[in-house]
């Protein structure tokens, strides 16, 4: 049995390329029109949703230490402003700003959180007058540090305890 040539495929595949008609997916002036629309979004929308992506990003230090109660998200917020205007240079310095932990804030101050967050009328705090609410806020913090070194204490005491048994138990060995 004799298996045909690809050959007279390719002249027949060929010959009927050539003899079609040329086919068009779109309208003439179609392509001129697309062209139109996508100058537009080119010029218009992309530079306002850069802007925009611009601006939350550059924002996120804000949000960040809205949200963790920052004492000094104030001063984080003017920080993200001077860096919208100032092309983003000063971005990295307000989300180092964000994320550190203001020990010498809580050592002036006596809190490390914002005021605004003993202010909350939903909080656990609300309705209390600021100093009342710092000082409730510390006394919670206290316990709780108190509570977590009572707990070591007790390890403490049993790993003694634990000790001395086994020192007796292997000195009851060699008797």
């Amino acid at each position: 049995m004799r298996v045909p040539g690809i050959l007279p495929f390719l002249l027949a595949a060929g010959s009927c390329a050539l003899l079609s008609p040329p086919a068009f997916a779109m309208p003439p002036g179609m392509e001129e029109q697309i062209a139109d629309v996508m100058v537009w979004v080119v010029v218009l929308a992309v530079p306002v949703a850069a802007l925009y992506l611009f601006w939350k990003v550059h924002v996120l230090p804000e949000v960040f230490a809205e949200k963790h109660h920052h004492p000094q998200k104030r001063a984080i917020q003017v920080l993200c402003l001077l860096s919208l205007a100032f092309g983003g240079l000063l971005w990295p310095l307000a989300w180092l700003w964000a994320f550190a932990k203001p020990t010498a804030y809580k050592a002036a101050y006596g809190t490390d959180k914002h005021d605004d967050f003993f202010l909350e009328p939903d909080g656990a705090h609300g309705g209390k007058p600021l100093d009342l609410a710092i000082v409730d806020d510390e006394i919670v913090l206290l316990r709780e540090k108190l509570e977590r070194l009572s707990q070591k204490r007790a390890l403490i005491l049993d790993a003694r305890t634990r000790d001395a048994a086994a020192a007796s138990a292997k000195g009851d060995d060699h008797a």
